[in-house]
């Protein structure tokens, strides 16, 4: 093609054609903190009130962040973008204990003021996901796609922070965060974060319809009724009641199990664990390799003892056959 005499533009060049992966070794991107939020319920409001919830979820953010003292994050973020029914923004990851605390809890607070007197207006829960991970950011178009933005917002749509906004009271808990385990390490676990990691709950987070499944962390900073992996008393006596109408029928083990009265042991009994003192109710938890996992109710006011490859009978008089 003959030349035209002018220079090319940037338009005229041809994108630069990027190295296959694993053909070359480049440097890591830089590492930055993923702060992403989701409205909890967002289709289910009228389209009308779409336009509303987007415009609203960034201003209560910065409200937010100006209230904990940290408007230097929300002043800095990096490649910000609404998401229509949410946001998400990068940060330098050291800041992400103080994201954690106070940040998280002074937003439960922000919400709480706004769902309070937003008479006749939407109300707002939100799920948040923290993340940290090397991200582009070049100050570029596109900069922020990667695998640990990804994740994020596969753990803003996992199960158990969905399950947490869904079994609380909305008039008590508008937010619920999942962090991921990278971040969980470095911040909380790390002693970084001013709460206590005992304030976190380990969940497996997954994604319905997609190949994801991670280790994650749960944080409500208002907790009400039960969260994933604590369970409900509530929902236990109905259990309870429910099992005393029900017949008995054996539960399998890599051996077999029988208990003639009551609930036989719904969990999982492995490698000659055994099952003693028990009071009447129901077996609901699991006894794995020594170590007995919690929730373990009882077996029908018998008492029950054996081992793998047994065939347990029980009798709450102590007569064992």
């Amino acid at each position: 093609m003959p030349d035209s005499g002018r220079p090319q533009s940037d338009a005229d060049r041809l994108p630069t054609a990027t190295a296959h992966p694993y053909s070359r070794s480049r440097r890591l991107p830089p590492y930055r903190g993923i702060v992403a939020v989701d409205a909890k319920g967002f289709t289910a409001h009228p389209a009308i009130e779409h336009g509303e919830i987007s415009r609203a979820i960034p201003d209560l953010l910065e409200r937010s962040f100006v209230r904990a003292d940290l408007a230097e994050v929300w002043d800095d973020r990096r490649f910000p973008a609404s998401t229509g029914d949410g946001y998400v923004f990068g940060c330098d990851p050291e800041w992400m204990p103080f994201v954690i605390h106070p940040w998280l809890r002074t937003l439960q607070e922000t919400l709480e003021e706004f769902n309070l007197h937003a008479s006749g207006a939407v109300g707002l829960r939100l799920r948040v996901g923290l993340n940290i991970g090397p991200l582009p950011d070049r100050g570029r178009d596109f900069d922020g796609n990667g695998t640990a933005r990804n994740d994020t917002h596969r753990l803003l749509d996992s199960q158990p922070v969905k399950d947490a906004l869904a079994t609380s009271r909305a008039s008590v808990t508008h937010v619920a965060a999942i962090l991921s385990d990278r971040c969980y390490q470095d911040a909380v676990a790390g002693g970084y974060t001013g709460r206590h990691p005992d304030l976190f709950t380990e969940v497996s987070a997954t994604v319905e319809g997609k190949p994801f499944e991670q280790r994650a962390w749960l944080f409500v900073p208002a907790p009400s009724g039960g969260l994933p992996g604590q369970g409900d008393g509530r929902q236990e006596a109905a259990e309870r009641a429910a099992g005393e109408d029900r017949p008995a029928a054996p539960a399998q083990t890599e051996g077999s199990q029988q208990a003639d009265r009551g609930d036989p042991n719904t969990g999982t009994v492995r490698d000659g664990q055994h099952i003693t003192n028990v009071v009447r109710g129901r077996v609901s938890g699991t006894v794995l390799q020594g170590r007995t996992v919690r929730n373990i109710g009882s077996v029908g006011g018998d008492y029950v003892e054996g081992g793998k490859g047994d065939t347990v009978h029980g009798d709450k008089n102590g007569n064992r056959r």
